[in-house]
């Protein structure tokens, strides 16, 4: 989810820029030597992923990966988005140099609160439950996604409503696979590697 440049205000641009610094620096200074190749990989894995698009008729939408990144790093996940996106910007120019801080954003706290959720579902749900309820973060940080970049198209003015509504039926698809992704994942990690789910 990328919002190009030249679309939002001058005042959502500055703030977005101060809470992604805010969050960046917290999750940097969090952040532990062992825990880097997770956040390197997680952060391969948005890259990549935003290369893979799923077409509906002549609009496209790419997997976003970030409430999987929250359920495996937590706060972390918000530096991960961050890298993926600056490297999405650079090297293939999705979004734009003065919105990088806003997609940050949008897709870095919906990935963090899927964290906090997935981690308080585990606590509290039995084994086969929480695997669903993993897979529910997962889909409501791609609708928190979608959301929050629809209603910032809203507040840039009255033209971008229908484009607000395309972002939304375009992630539709994208929140149902990886959800079901999210199941598959966390099944696969409780078997395979459960340290790597906190």
């Amino acid at each position: 989810m990328h919002l190009s440049d030249g679309v939002l205000p001058a005042p959502t641009l500055f703030g977005g820029f101060a809470v992604a610094g805010a969050l960046t620096g917290v999750a940097v200074r969090r952040l532990r030597t062992e825990d880097l190749p997770r956040v390197a990989v997680m952060s391969s894995a948005l890259f990549v992923a935003s290369l893979v698009h799923v077409r509906l008729g002549a609009f496209s939408a790419h997997f976003l990966l970030n409430g999987l990144a929250g359920l495996v790093l937590g706060l972390e996940a918000f530096l991960a988005v961050a890298v993926g996106i600056l490297l999405q910007q650079m090297l293939f120019y999705h979004g734009g140099l003065t919105t990088l801080g806003v997609n940050a954003c949008l897709m870095g706290i919906p990935a963090v609160l899927s964290g906090w959720g997935y981690r308080w579902g585990r606590r509290r749900l039995a084994p086969r439950l929480h695997r669903w309820w993993a897979g529910g973060m997962v889909a409501g940080a791609v609708a928190l996604s979608a959301v929050g970049g629809a209603g910032l198209l809203m507040t840039a003015g009255r033209e971008f409503g229908g484009v607000a509504g395309l972002l939304l039926l375009t992630h539709l698809p994208i929140l149902l696979i990886e959800g079901a992704l999210g199941v598959a994942v966390v099944a696969f990690l409780e078997q395979v590697k459960p340290e790597l789910l906190p």
